[in-house]
C-alpha cells in the first residue's frame, strides 16, 4: 500500500508522501477562496462545500472561517449547520448525519500521533474515523477525539471533551465527557432548562412536525 491507502486504512502513514501534502495543497486552495467569501457573496457557500466535501445533503451551511485537511474525507448528511471556527482534521474518514448543529469553534478530531517520543519522531502518523448520528447538536469549544462515534438524539455541552462512544439519546458534558441523563419525551415541552414552549411557538413547532 502506499501512503495514502495506509491512511485510509488507519495505519501508521507519512503525511509528506505519495500525493498527500498537494491535496492537503489544493484543499487550502479552497478553504482559502470559502474564508474569504465578501459577505455579498455569501450565497456561494453551499455550492463550495458541495466542491470541498466528499458528501452533503441538499442544505448545507457551514459560517466562515471553516478547516479541513482535505475535505474529500468528510460526508456530511442533509440540513447541516456549524458556526464560526469549525476545525475538521479529516485525516481519518468523518461521517455526520442529518440534523447536525454545530456550534462555534469546535474540533473534530481524527489525526494523531504515536505516545513513545522514538515512535512519533519516526514521522508516522495516523487517523482514526469519527462517526456522528443523526440530529446531534455539539456545543461550543467541543473537542471529539480519534475513534470516537457518537450516536442519535445527542447533546453535547460546551467544552466537552469526547474521548469515548457515546450512546443514543443522550446529554453529555464535561472533561472527560460523561453522561449527564437520557432525553426523554418531556424534553419536547421545554426551550431552555424548565422554560416551556409558549402557545404560539408550541402551535408552529407541532404544524412542522405533521
Amino acid at each position: 500500500m502506499n501512503q495514502k491507502e495506509r491512511m485510509l486504512n488507519a495505519l501508521p502513514y507519512k503525511a509528506w508522501l505519495d500525493g498527500l501534502e498537494e491535496e492537503r495543497e489544493a484543499c487550502k486552495q479552497l478553504i482559502y477562496k470559502f474564508n474569504l467569501l465578501p459577505p455579498k457573496e455569501r450565497m456561494q457557500i453551499p455550492k463550495l462545500l458541495r466542491k470541498l466535501l466528499g458528501k452533503t445533503g441538499e442544505i448545507v451551511w457551514i459560517e466562515p472561517p471553516f478547516h479541513c485537511d482535505y475535505g474529500w474525507n468528510i460526508e456530511v448528511g442533509n440540513n447541516f449547520f456549524a458556526n464560526y471556527n469549525l476545525m475538521i482534521l479529516d485525516v481519518g474518514k468523518v461521517t455526520i448525519g442529518e440534523n447536525a448543529q454545530i456550534a462555534p469553534n469546535v474540533s473534530i478530531y481524527t489525526a494523531g500521533h504515536p505516545i513513545h517520543p522514538d515512535s512519533r519522531n519516526s514521522g508516522y502518523e495516523y487517523g482514526i474515523p469519527v462517526t456522528i448520528g443523526d440530529n446531534v447538536w455539539i456545543g461550543g469549544n467541543a473537542v471529539i477525539l480519534p475513534g470516537v462515534t457518537i450516536g442519535n438524539n445527542v447533546v453535547i455541552g460546551a467544552g466537552s471533551i469526547v474521548a469515548k462512544d457515546i450512546p443514543d439519546n443522550m446529554i453529555v458534558a464535561g472533561n472527560p465527557c460523561r453522561i449527564i441523563r437520557e432525553i426523554t419525551e418531556e424534553d419536547r415541552i421545554y426551550y431552555f432548562k424548565k422554560r416551556k414552549f409558549d402557545t404560539e411557538s408550541w402551535s408552529d413547532m407541532e404544524e412542522n412536525r405533521t
